[in-house]
């Protein structure tokens, strides 16, 4: 009798972590917040992890600011005036101000169409609000 008691406890010895780990995956896959619409497994690794966004360059900021006053319904010419005053406090931003004059000139083709864009036309950048109008129009 004790011959088979210690083989059955030999065998639980073998057998018991091994079930116990493959239930303890099973249990995090079968969570309510694990994806059970695929058939991937979950495994640990730095695959897909996400990293910190870049912060943004003032430029890109700006003309993301100054196209969403163009449509919030603000007039061009005040959008352009803008422009010209963060172009003149920051002279870093002279060399983005053609393609972010472009950018409000297309903006402003959307938002009242290619005549009335015109319309707002001035030297602001050289021409290049008028270019950003011309190449919607």
């Amino acid at each position: 009798m004790t011959h088979t008691a210690r083989r059955i406890g030999r065998s639980l010895a073998l057998v018991l972590p091994v079930v116990l780990v493959l239930s303890g995956t099973l249990a995090v896959t079968m969570v309510p917040w694990a994806d059970t619409s695929s058939s991937q497994l979950v495994t640990a690794s730095a695959e897909g992890v996400s990293t910190p966004a870049k912060p943004r360059a003032a430029h890109e900021v700006l003309r993301t600011q100054l196209v969403g006053e163009l449509q919030q319904g603000q007039e061009p010419d005040d959008v352009l005036t803008h422009l010209q005053q963060e172009v003149n406090r920051r002279p870093s931003l002279a060399e983005h101000c053609v393609g972010i004059a472009r950018a409000l000139g297309r903006a402003a083709v959307e938002a009242y169409g290619p005549t009335k864009a015109q319309s707002f036309a001035r030297p602001v950048c050289d021409t290049s609000y008028a270019t950003g109008v011309a190449s919607m129009g």
